[in-house]
């Protein structure tokens, strides 16, 4: 079967599917849930949150949601940023591209809206996902946000 993922809204049809998106078990302490992602999207302003199922052919592989155009300082907008908020690949479904094609998704929605920059942030740590962020091209800001490290990659 050929790689050809896509993009899909999160539906009431598919809302059980998503919310049942489970990394390995080891990984759990740098992902937040589906279902926390889903949530905080609600209560965010509309147009803020992008939350978006991966699905390759019939089958959900994983979850995805960027943050579009916040106020990263909290401040009334000194600094606004985009980026990918949360990205959540099924334990069976690792290691097969549905990462880079999940970022390569936000990117592409990112560069479509006229961003120049795509921040994320990891938790550090074996287990957590530096490694992936950093062979795609991030490279670390040298900041924190919260506990996690902010990383950066420049949309040409």
């Amino acid at each position: 079967m050929a790689f050809a993922p896509r993009l899909e809204e999160v539906t009431p049809g598919n809302f059980e599917t998503a919310t049942g998106i489970r990394v390995r078990p080891e990984q759990e302490f740098a992902v937040s849930p589906v279902m926390q992602s889903l949530a905080e999207a609600y209560v965010h302003p509309p147009g803020v949150a992008w939350p978006r199922l991966i699905v390759d052919g019939d089958r959900t592989v994983g979850f995805l949601m960027a943050f579009l155009d916040i106020d990263w300082r909290a401040d009334g907008g000194t600094l606004r940023r985009s980026g990918l908020w949360r990205l959540t690949i099924a334990a069976d479904a690792q290691g097969r591209g549905y990462g880079r094609f999940a970022v390569e998704s936000v990117a592409a929605e990112l560069r479509r809206r006229g961003t120049k920059e795509l921040y994320v942030t990891w938790h550090e740590g074996p287990d957590g996902p530096a490694e992936f962020y950093l062979r795609l091209g991030f490279r670390r800001t040298g900041e924190l946000s919260g506990q996690e490290t902010v990383g950066v990659l420049e949309l040409v």
